[in-house]
């Protein structure tokens, strides 16, 4: 599935999108990615992000809120390994990610925040699919979001 370009769907769409108002660094290299949301809130801790990335991903985007804390990374290439093997159709993180060299030669497509070469903690804390906020947007569950070099957009249902 091509994903429709963000800016094109604002233009079409500018009463049914939401703009993420944080600038999000891509990596991996699928440059665009749309899906329904799956969401999770966490701190410094991934445990969750792995045990959801484990799950088929059924074409659906990880949003994961970690609080835009870049003291730990919540992602690095093992679990975008998962993504892509799994059928995560893309991440976004709002903090930091790891391994992002090797990250960048893989087929995947994630925006953080940044970078941090600290690993997060592994204490299985955190909430699984429920809206969460950030950027001025709520990450709502089965909403769908559009992904691509302009930008992070959210819309309760799938755009065209």
């Amino acid at each position: 599935m091509t994903t429709p370009a963000t800016a094109d769907l604002c233009d079409a769409h500018p009463d049914e999108v939401k703009v993420c108002q944080i600038a999000l660094r891509s990596f991996g290299q699928v440059a665009a990615f749309s899906g329904p949301i799956h969401s999770l809130s966490v701190l410094d801790d991934n445990a969750l992000v792995r045990t959801t990335l484990e799950r088929p991903g059924r074409g659906h985007v990880l949003v994961v809120n970690g609080g835009g804390s870049m003291k730990r990374a919540l992602v690095g290439d093992n679990l975008a390994r998962l993504a892509i093997a799994n059928g995560w159709a893309g991440l976004i993180v709002h903090g930091a990610i790891r391994d992002s060299a090797v990250i960048n030669t893989l087929a995947v497509g994630i925006k953080a925040m940044g970078t941090c070469p600290l690993r997060a903690d592994k204490d299985g804390i955190g909430e699984d699919d429920i809206p969460t906020s950030f950027g001025g947007v709520i990450f709502s569950p089965g909403h769908w979001l559009y992904a691509d070099a302009d930008g992070v957009i959210l819309s309760p249902e799938r755009l065209t």
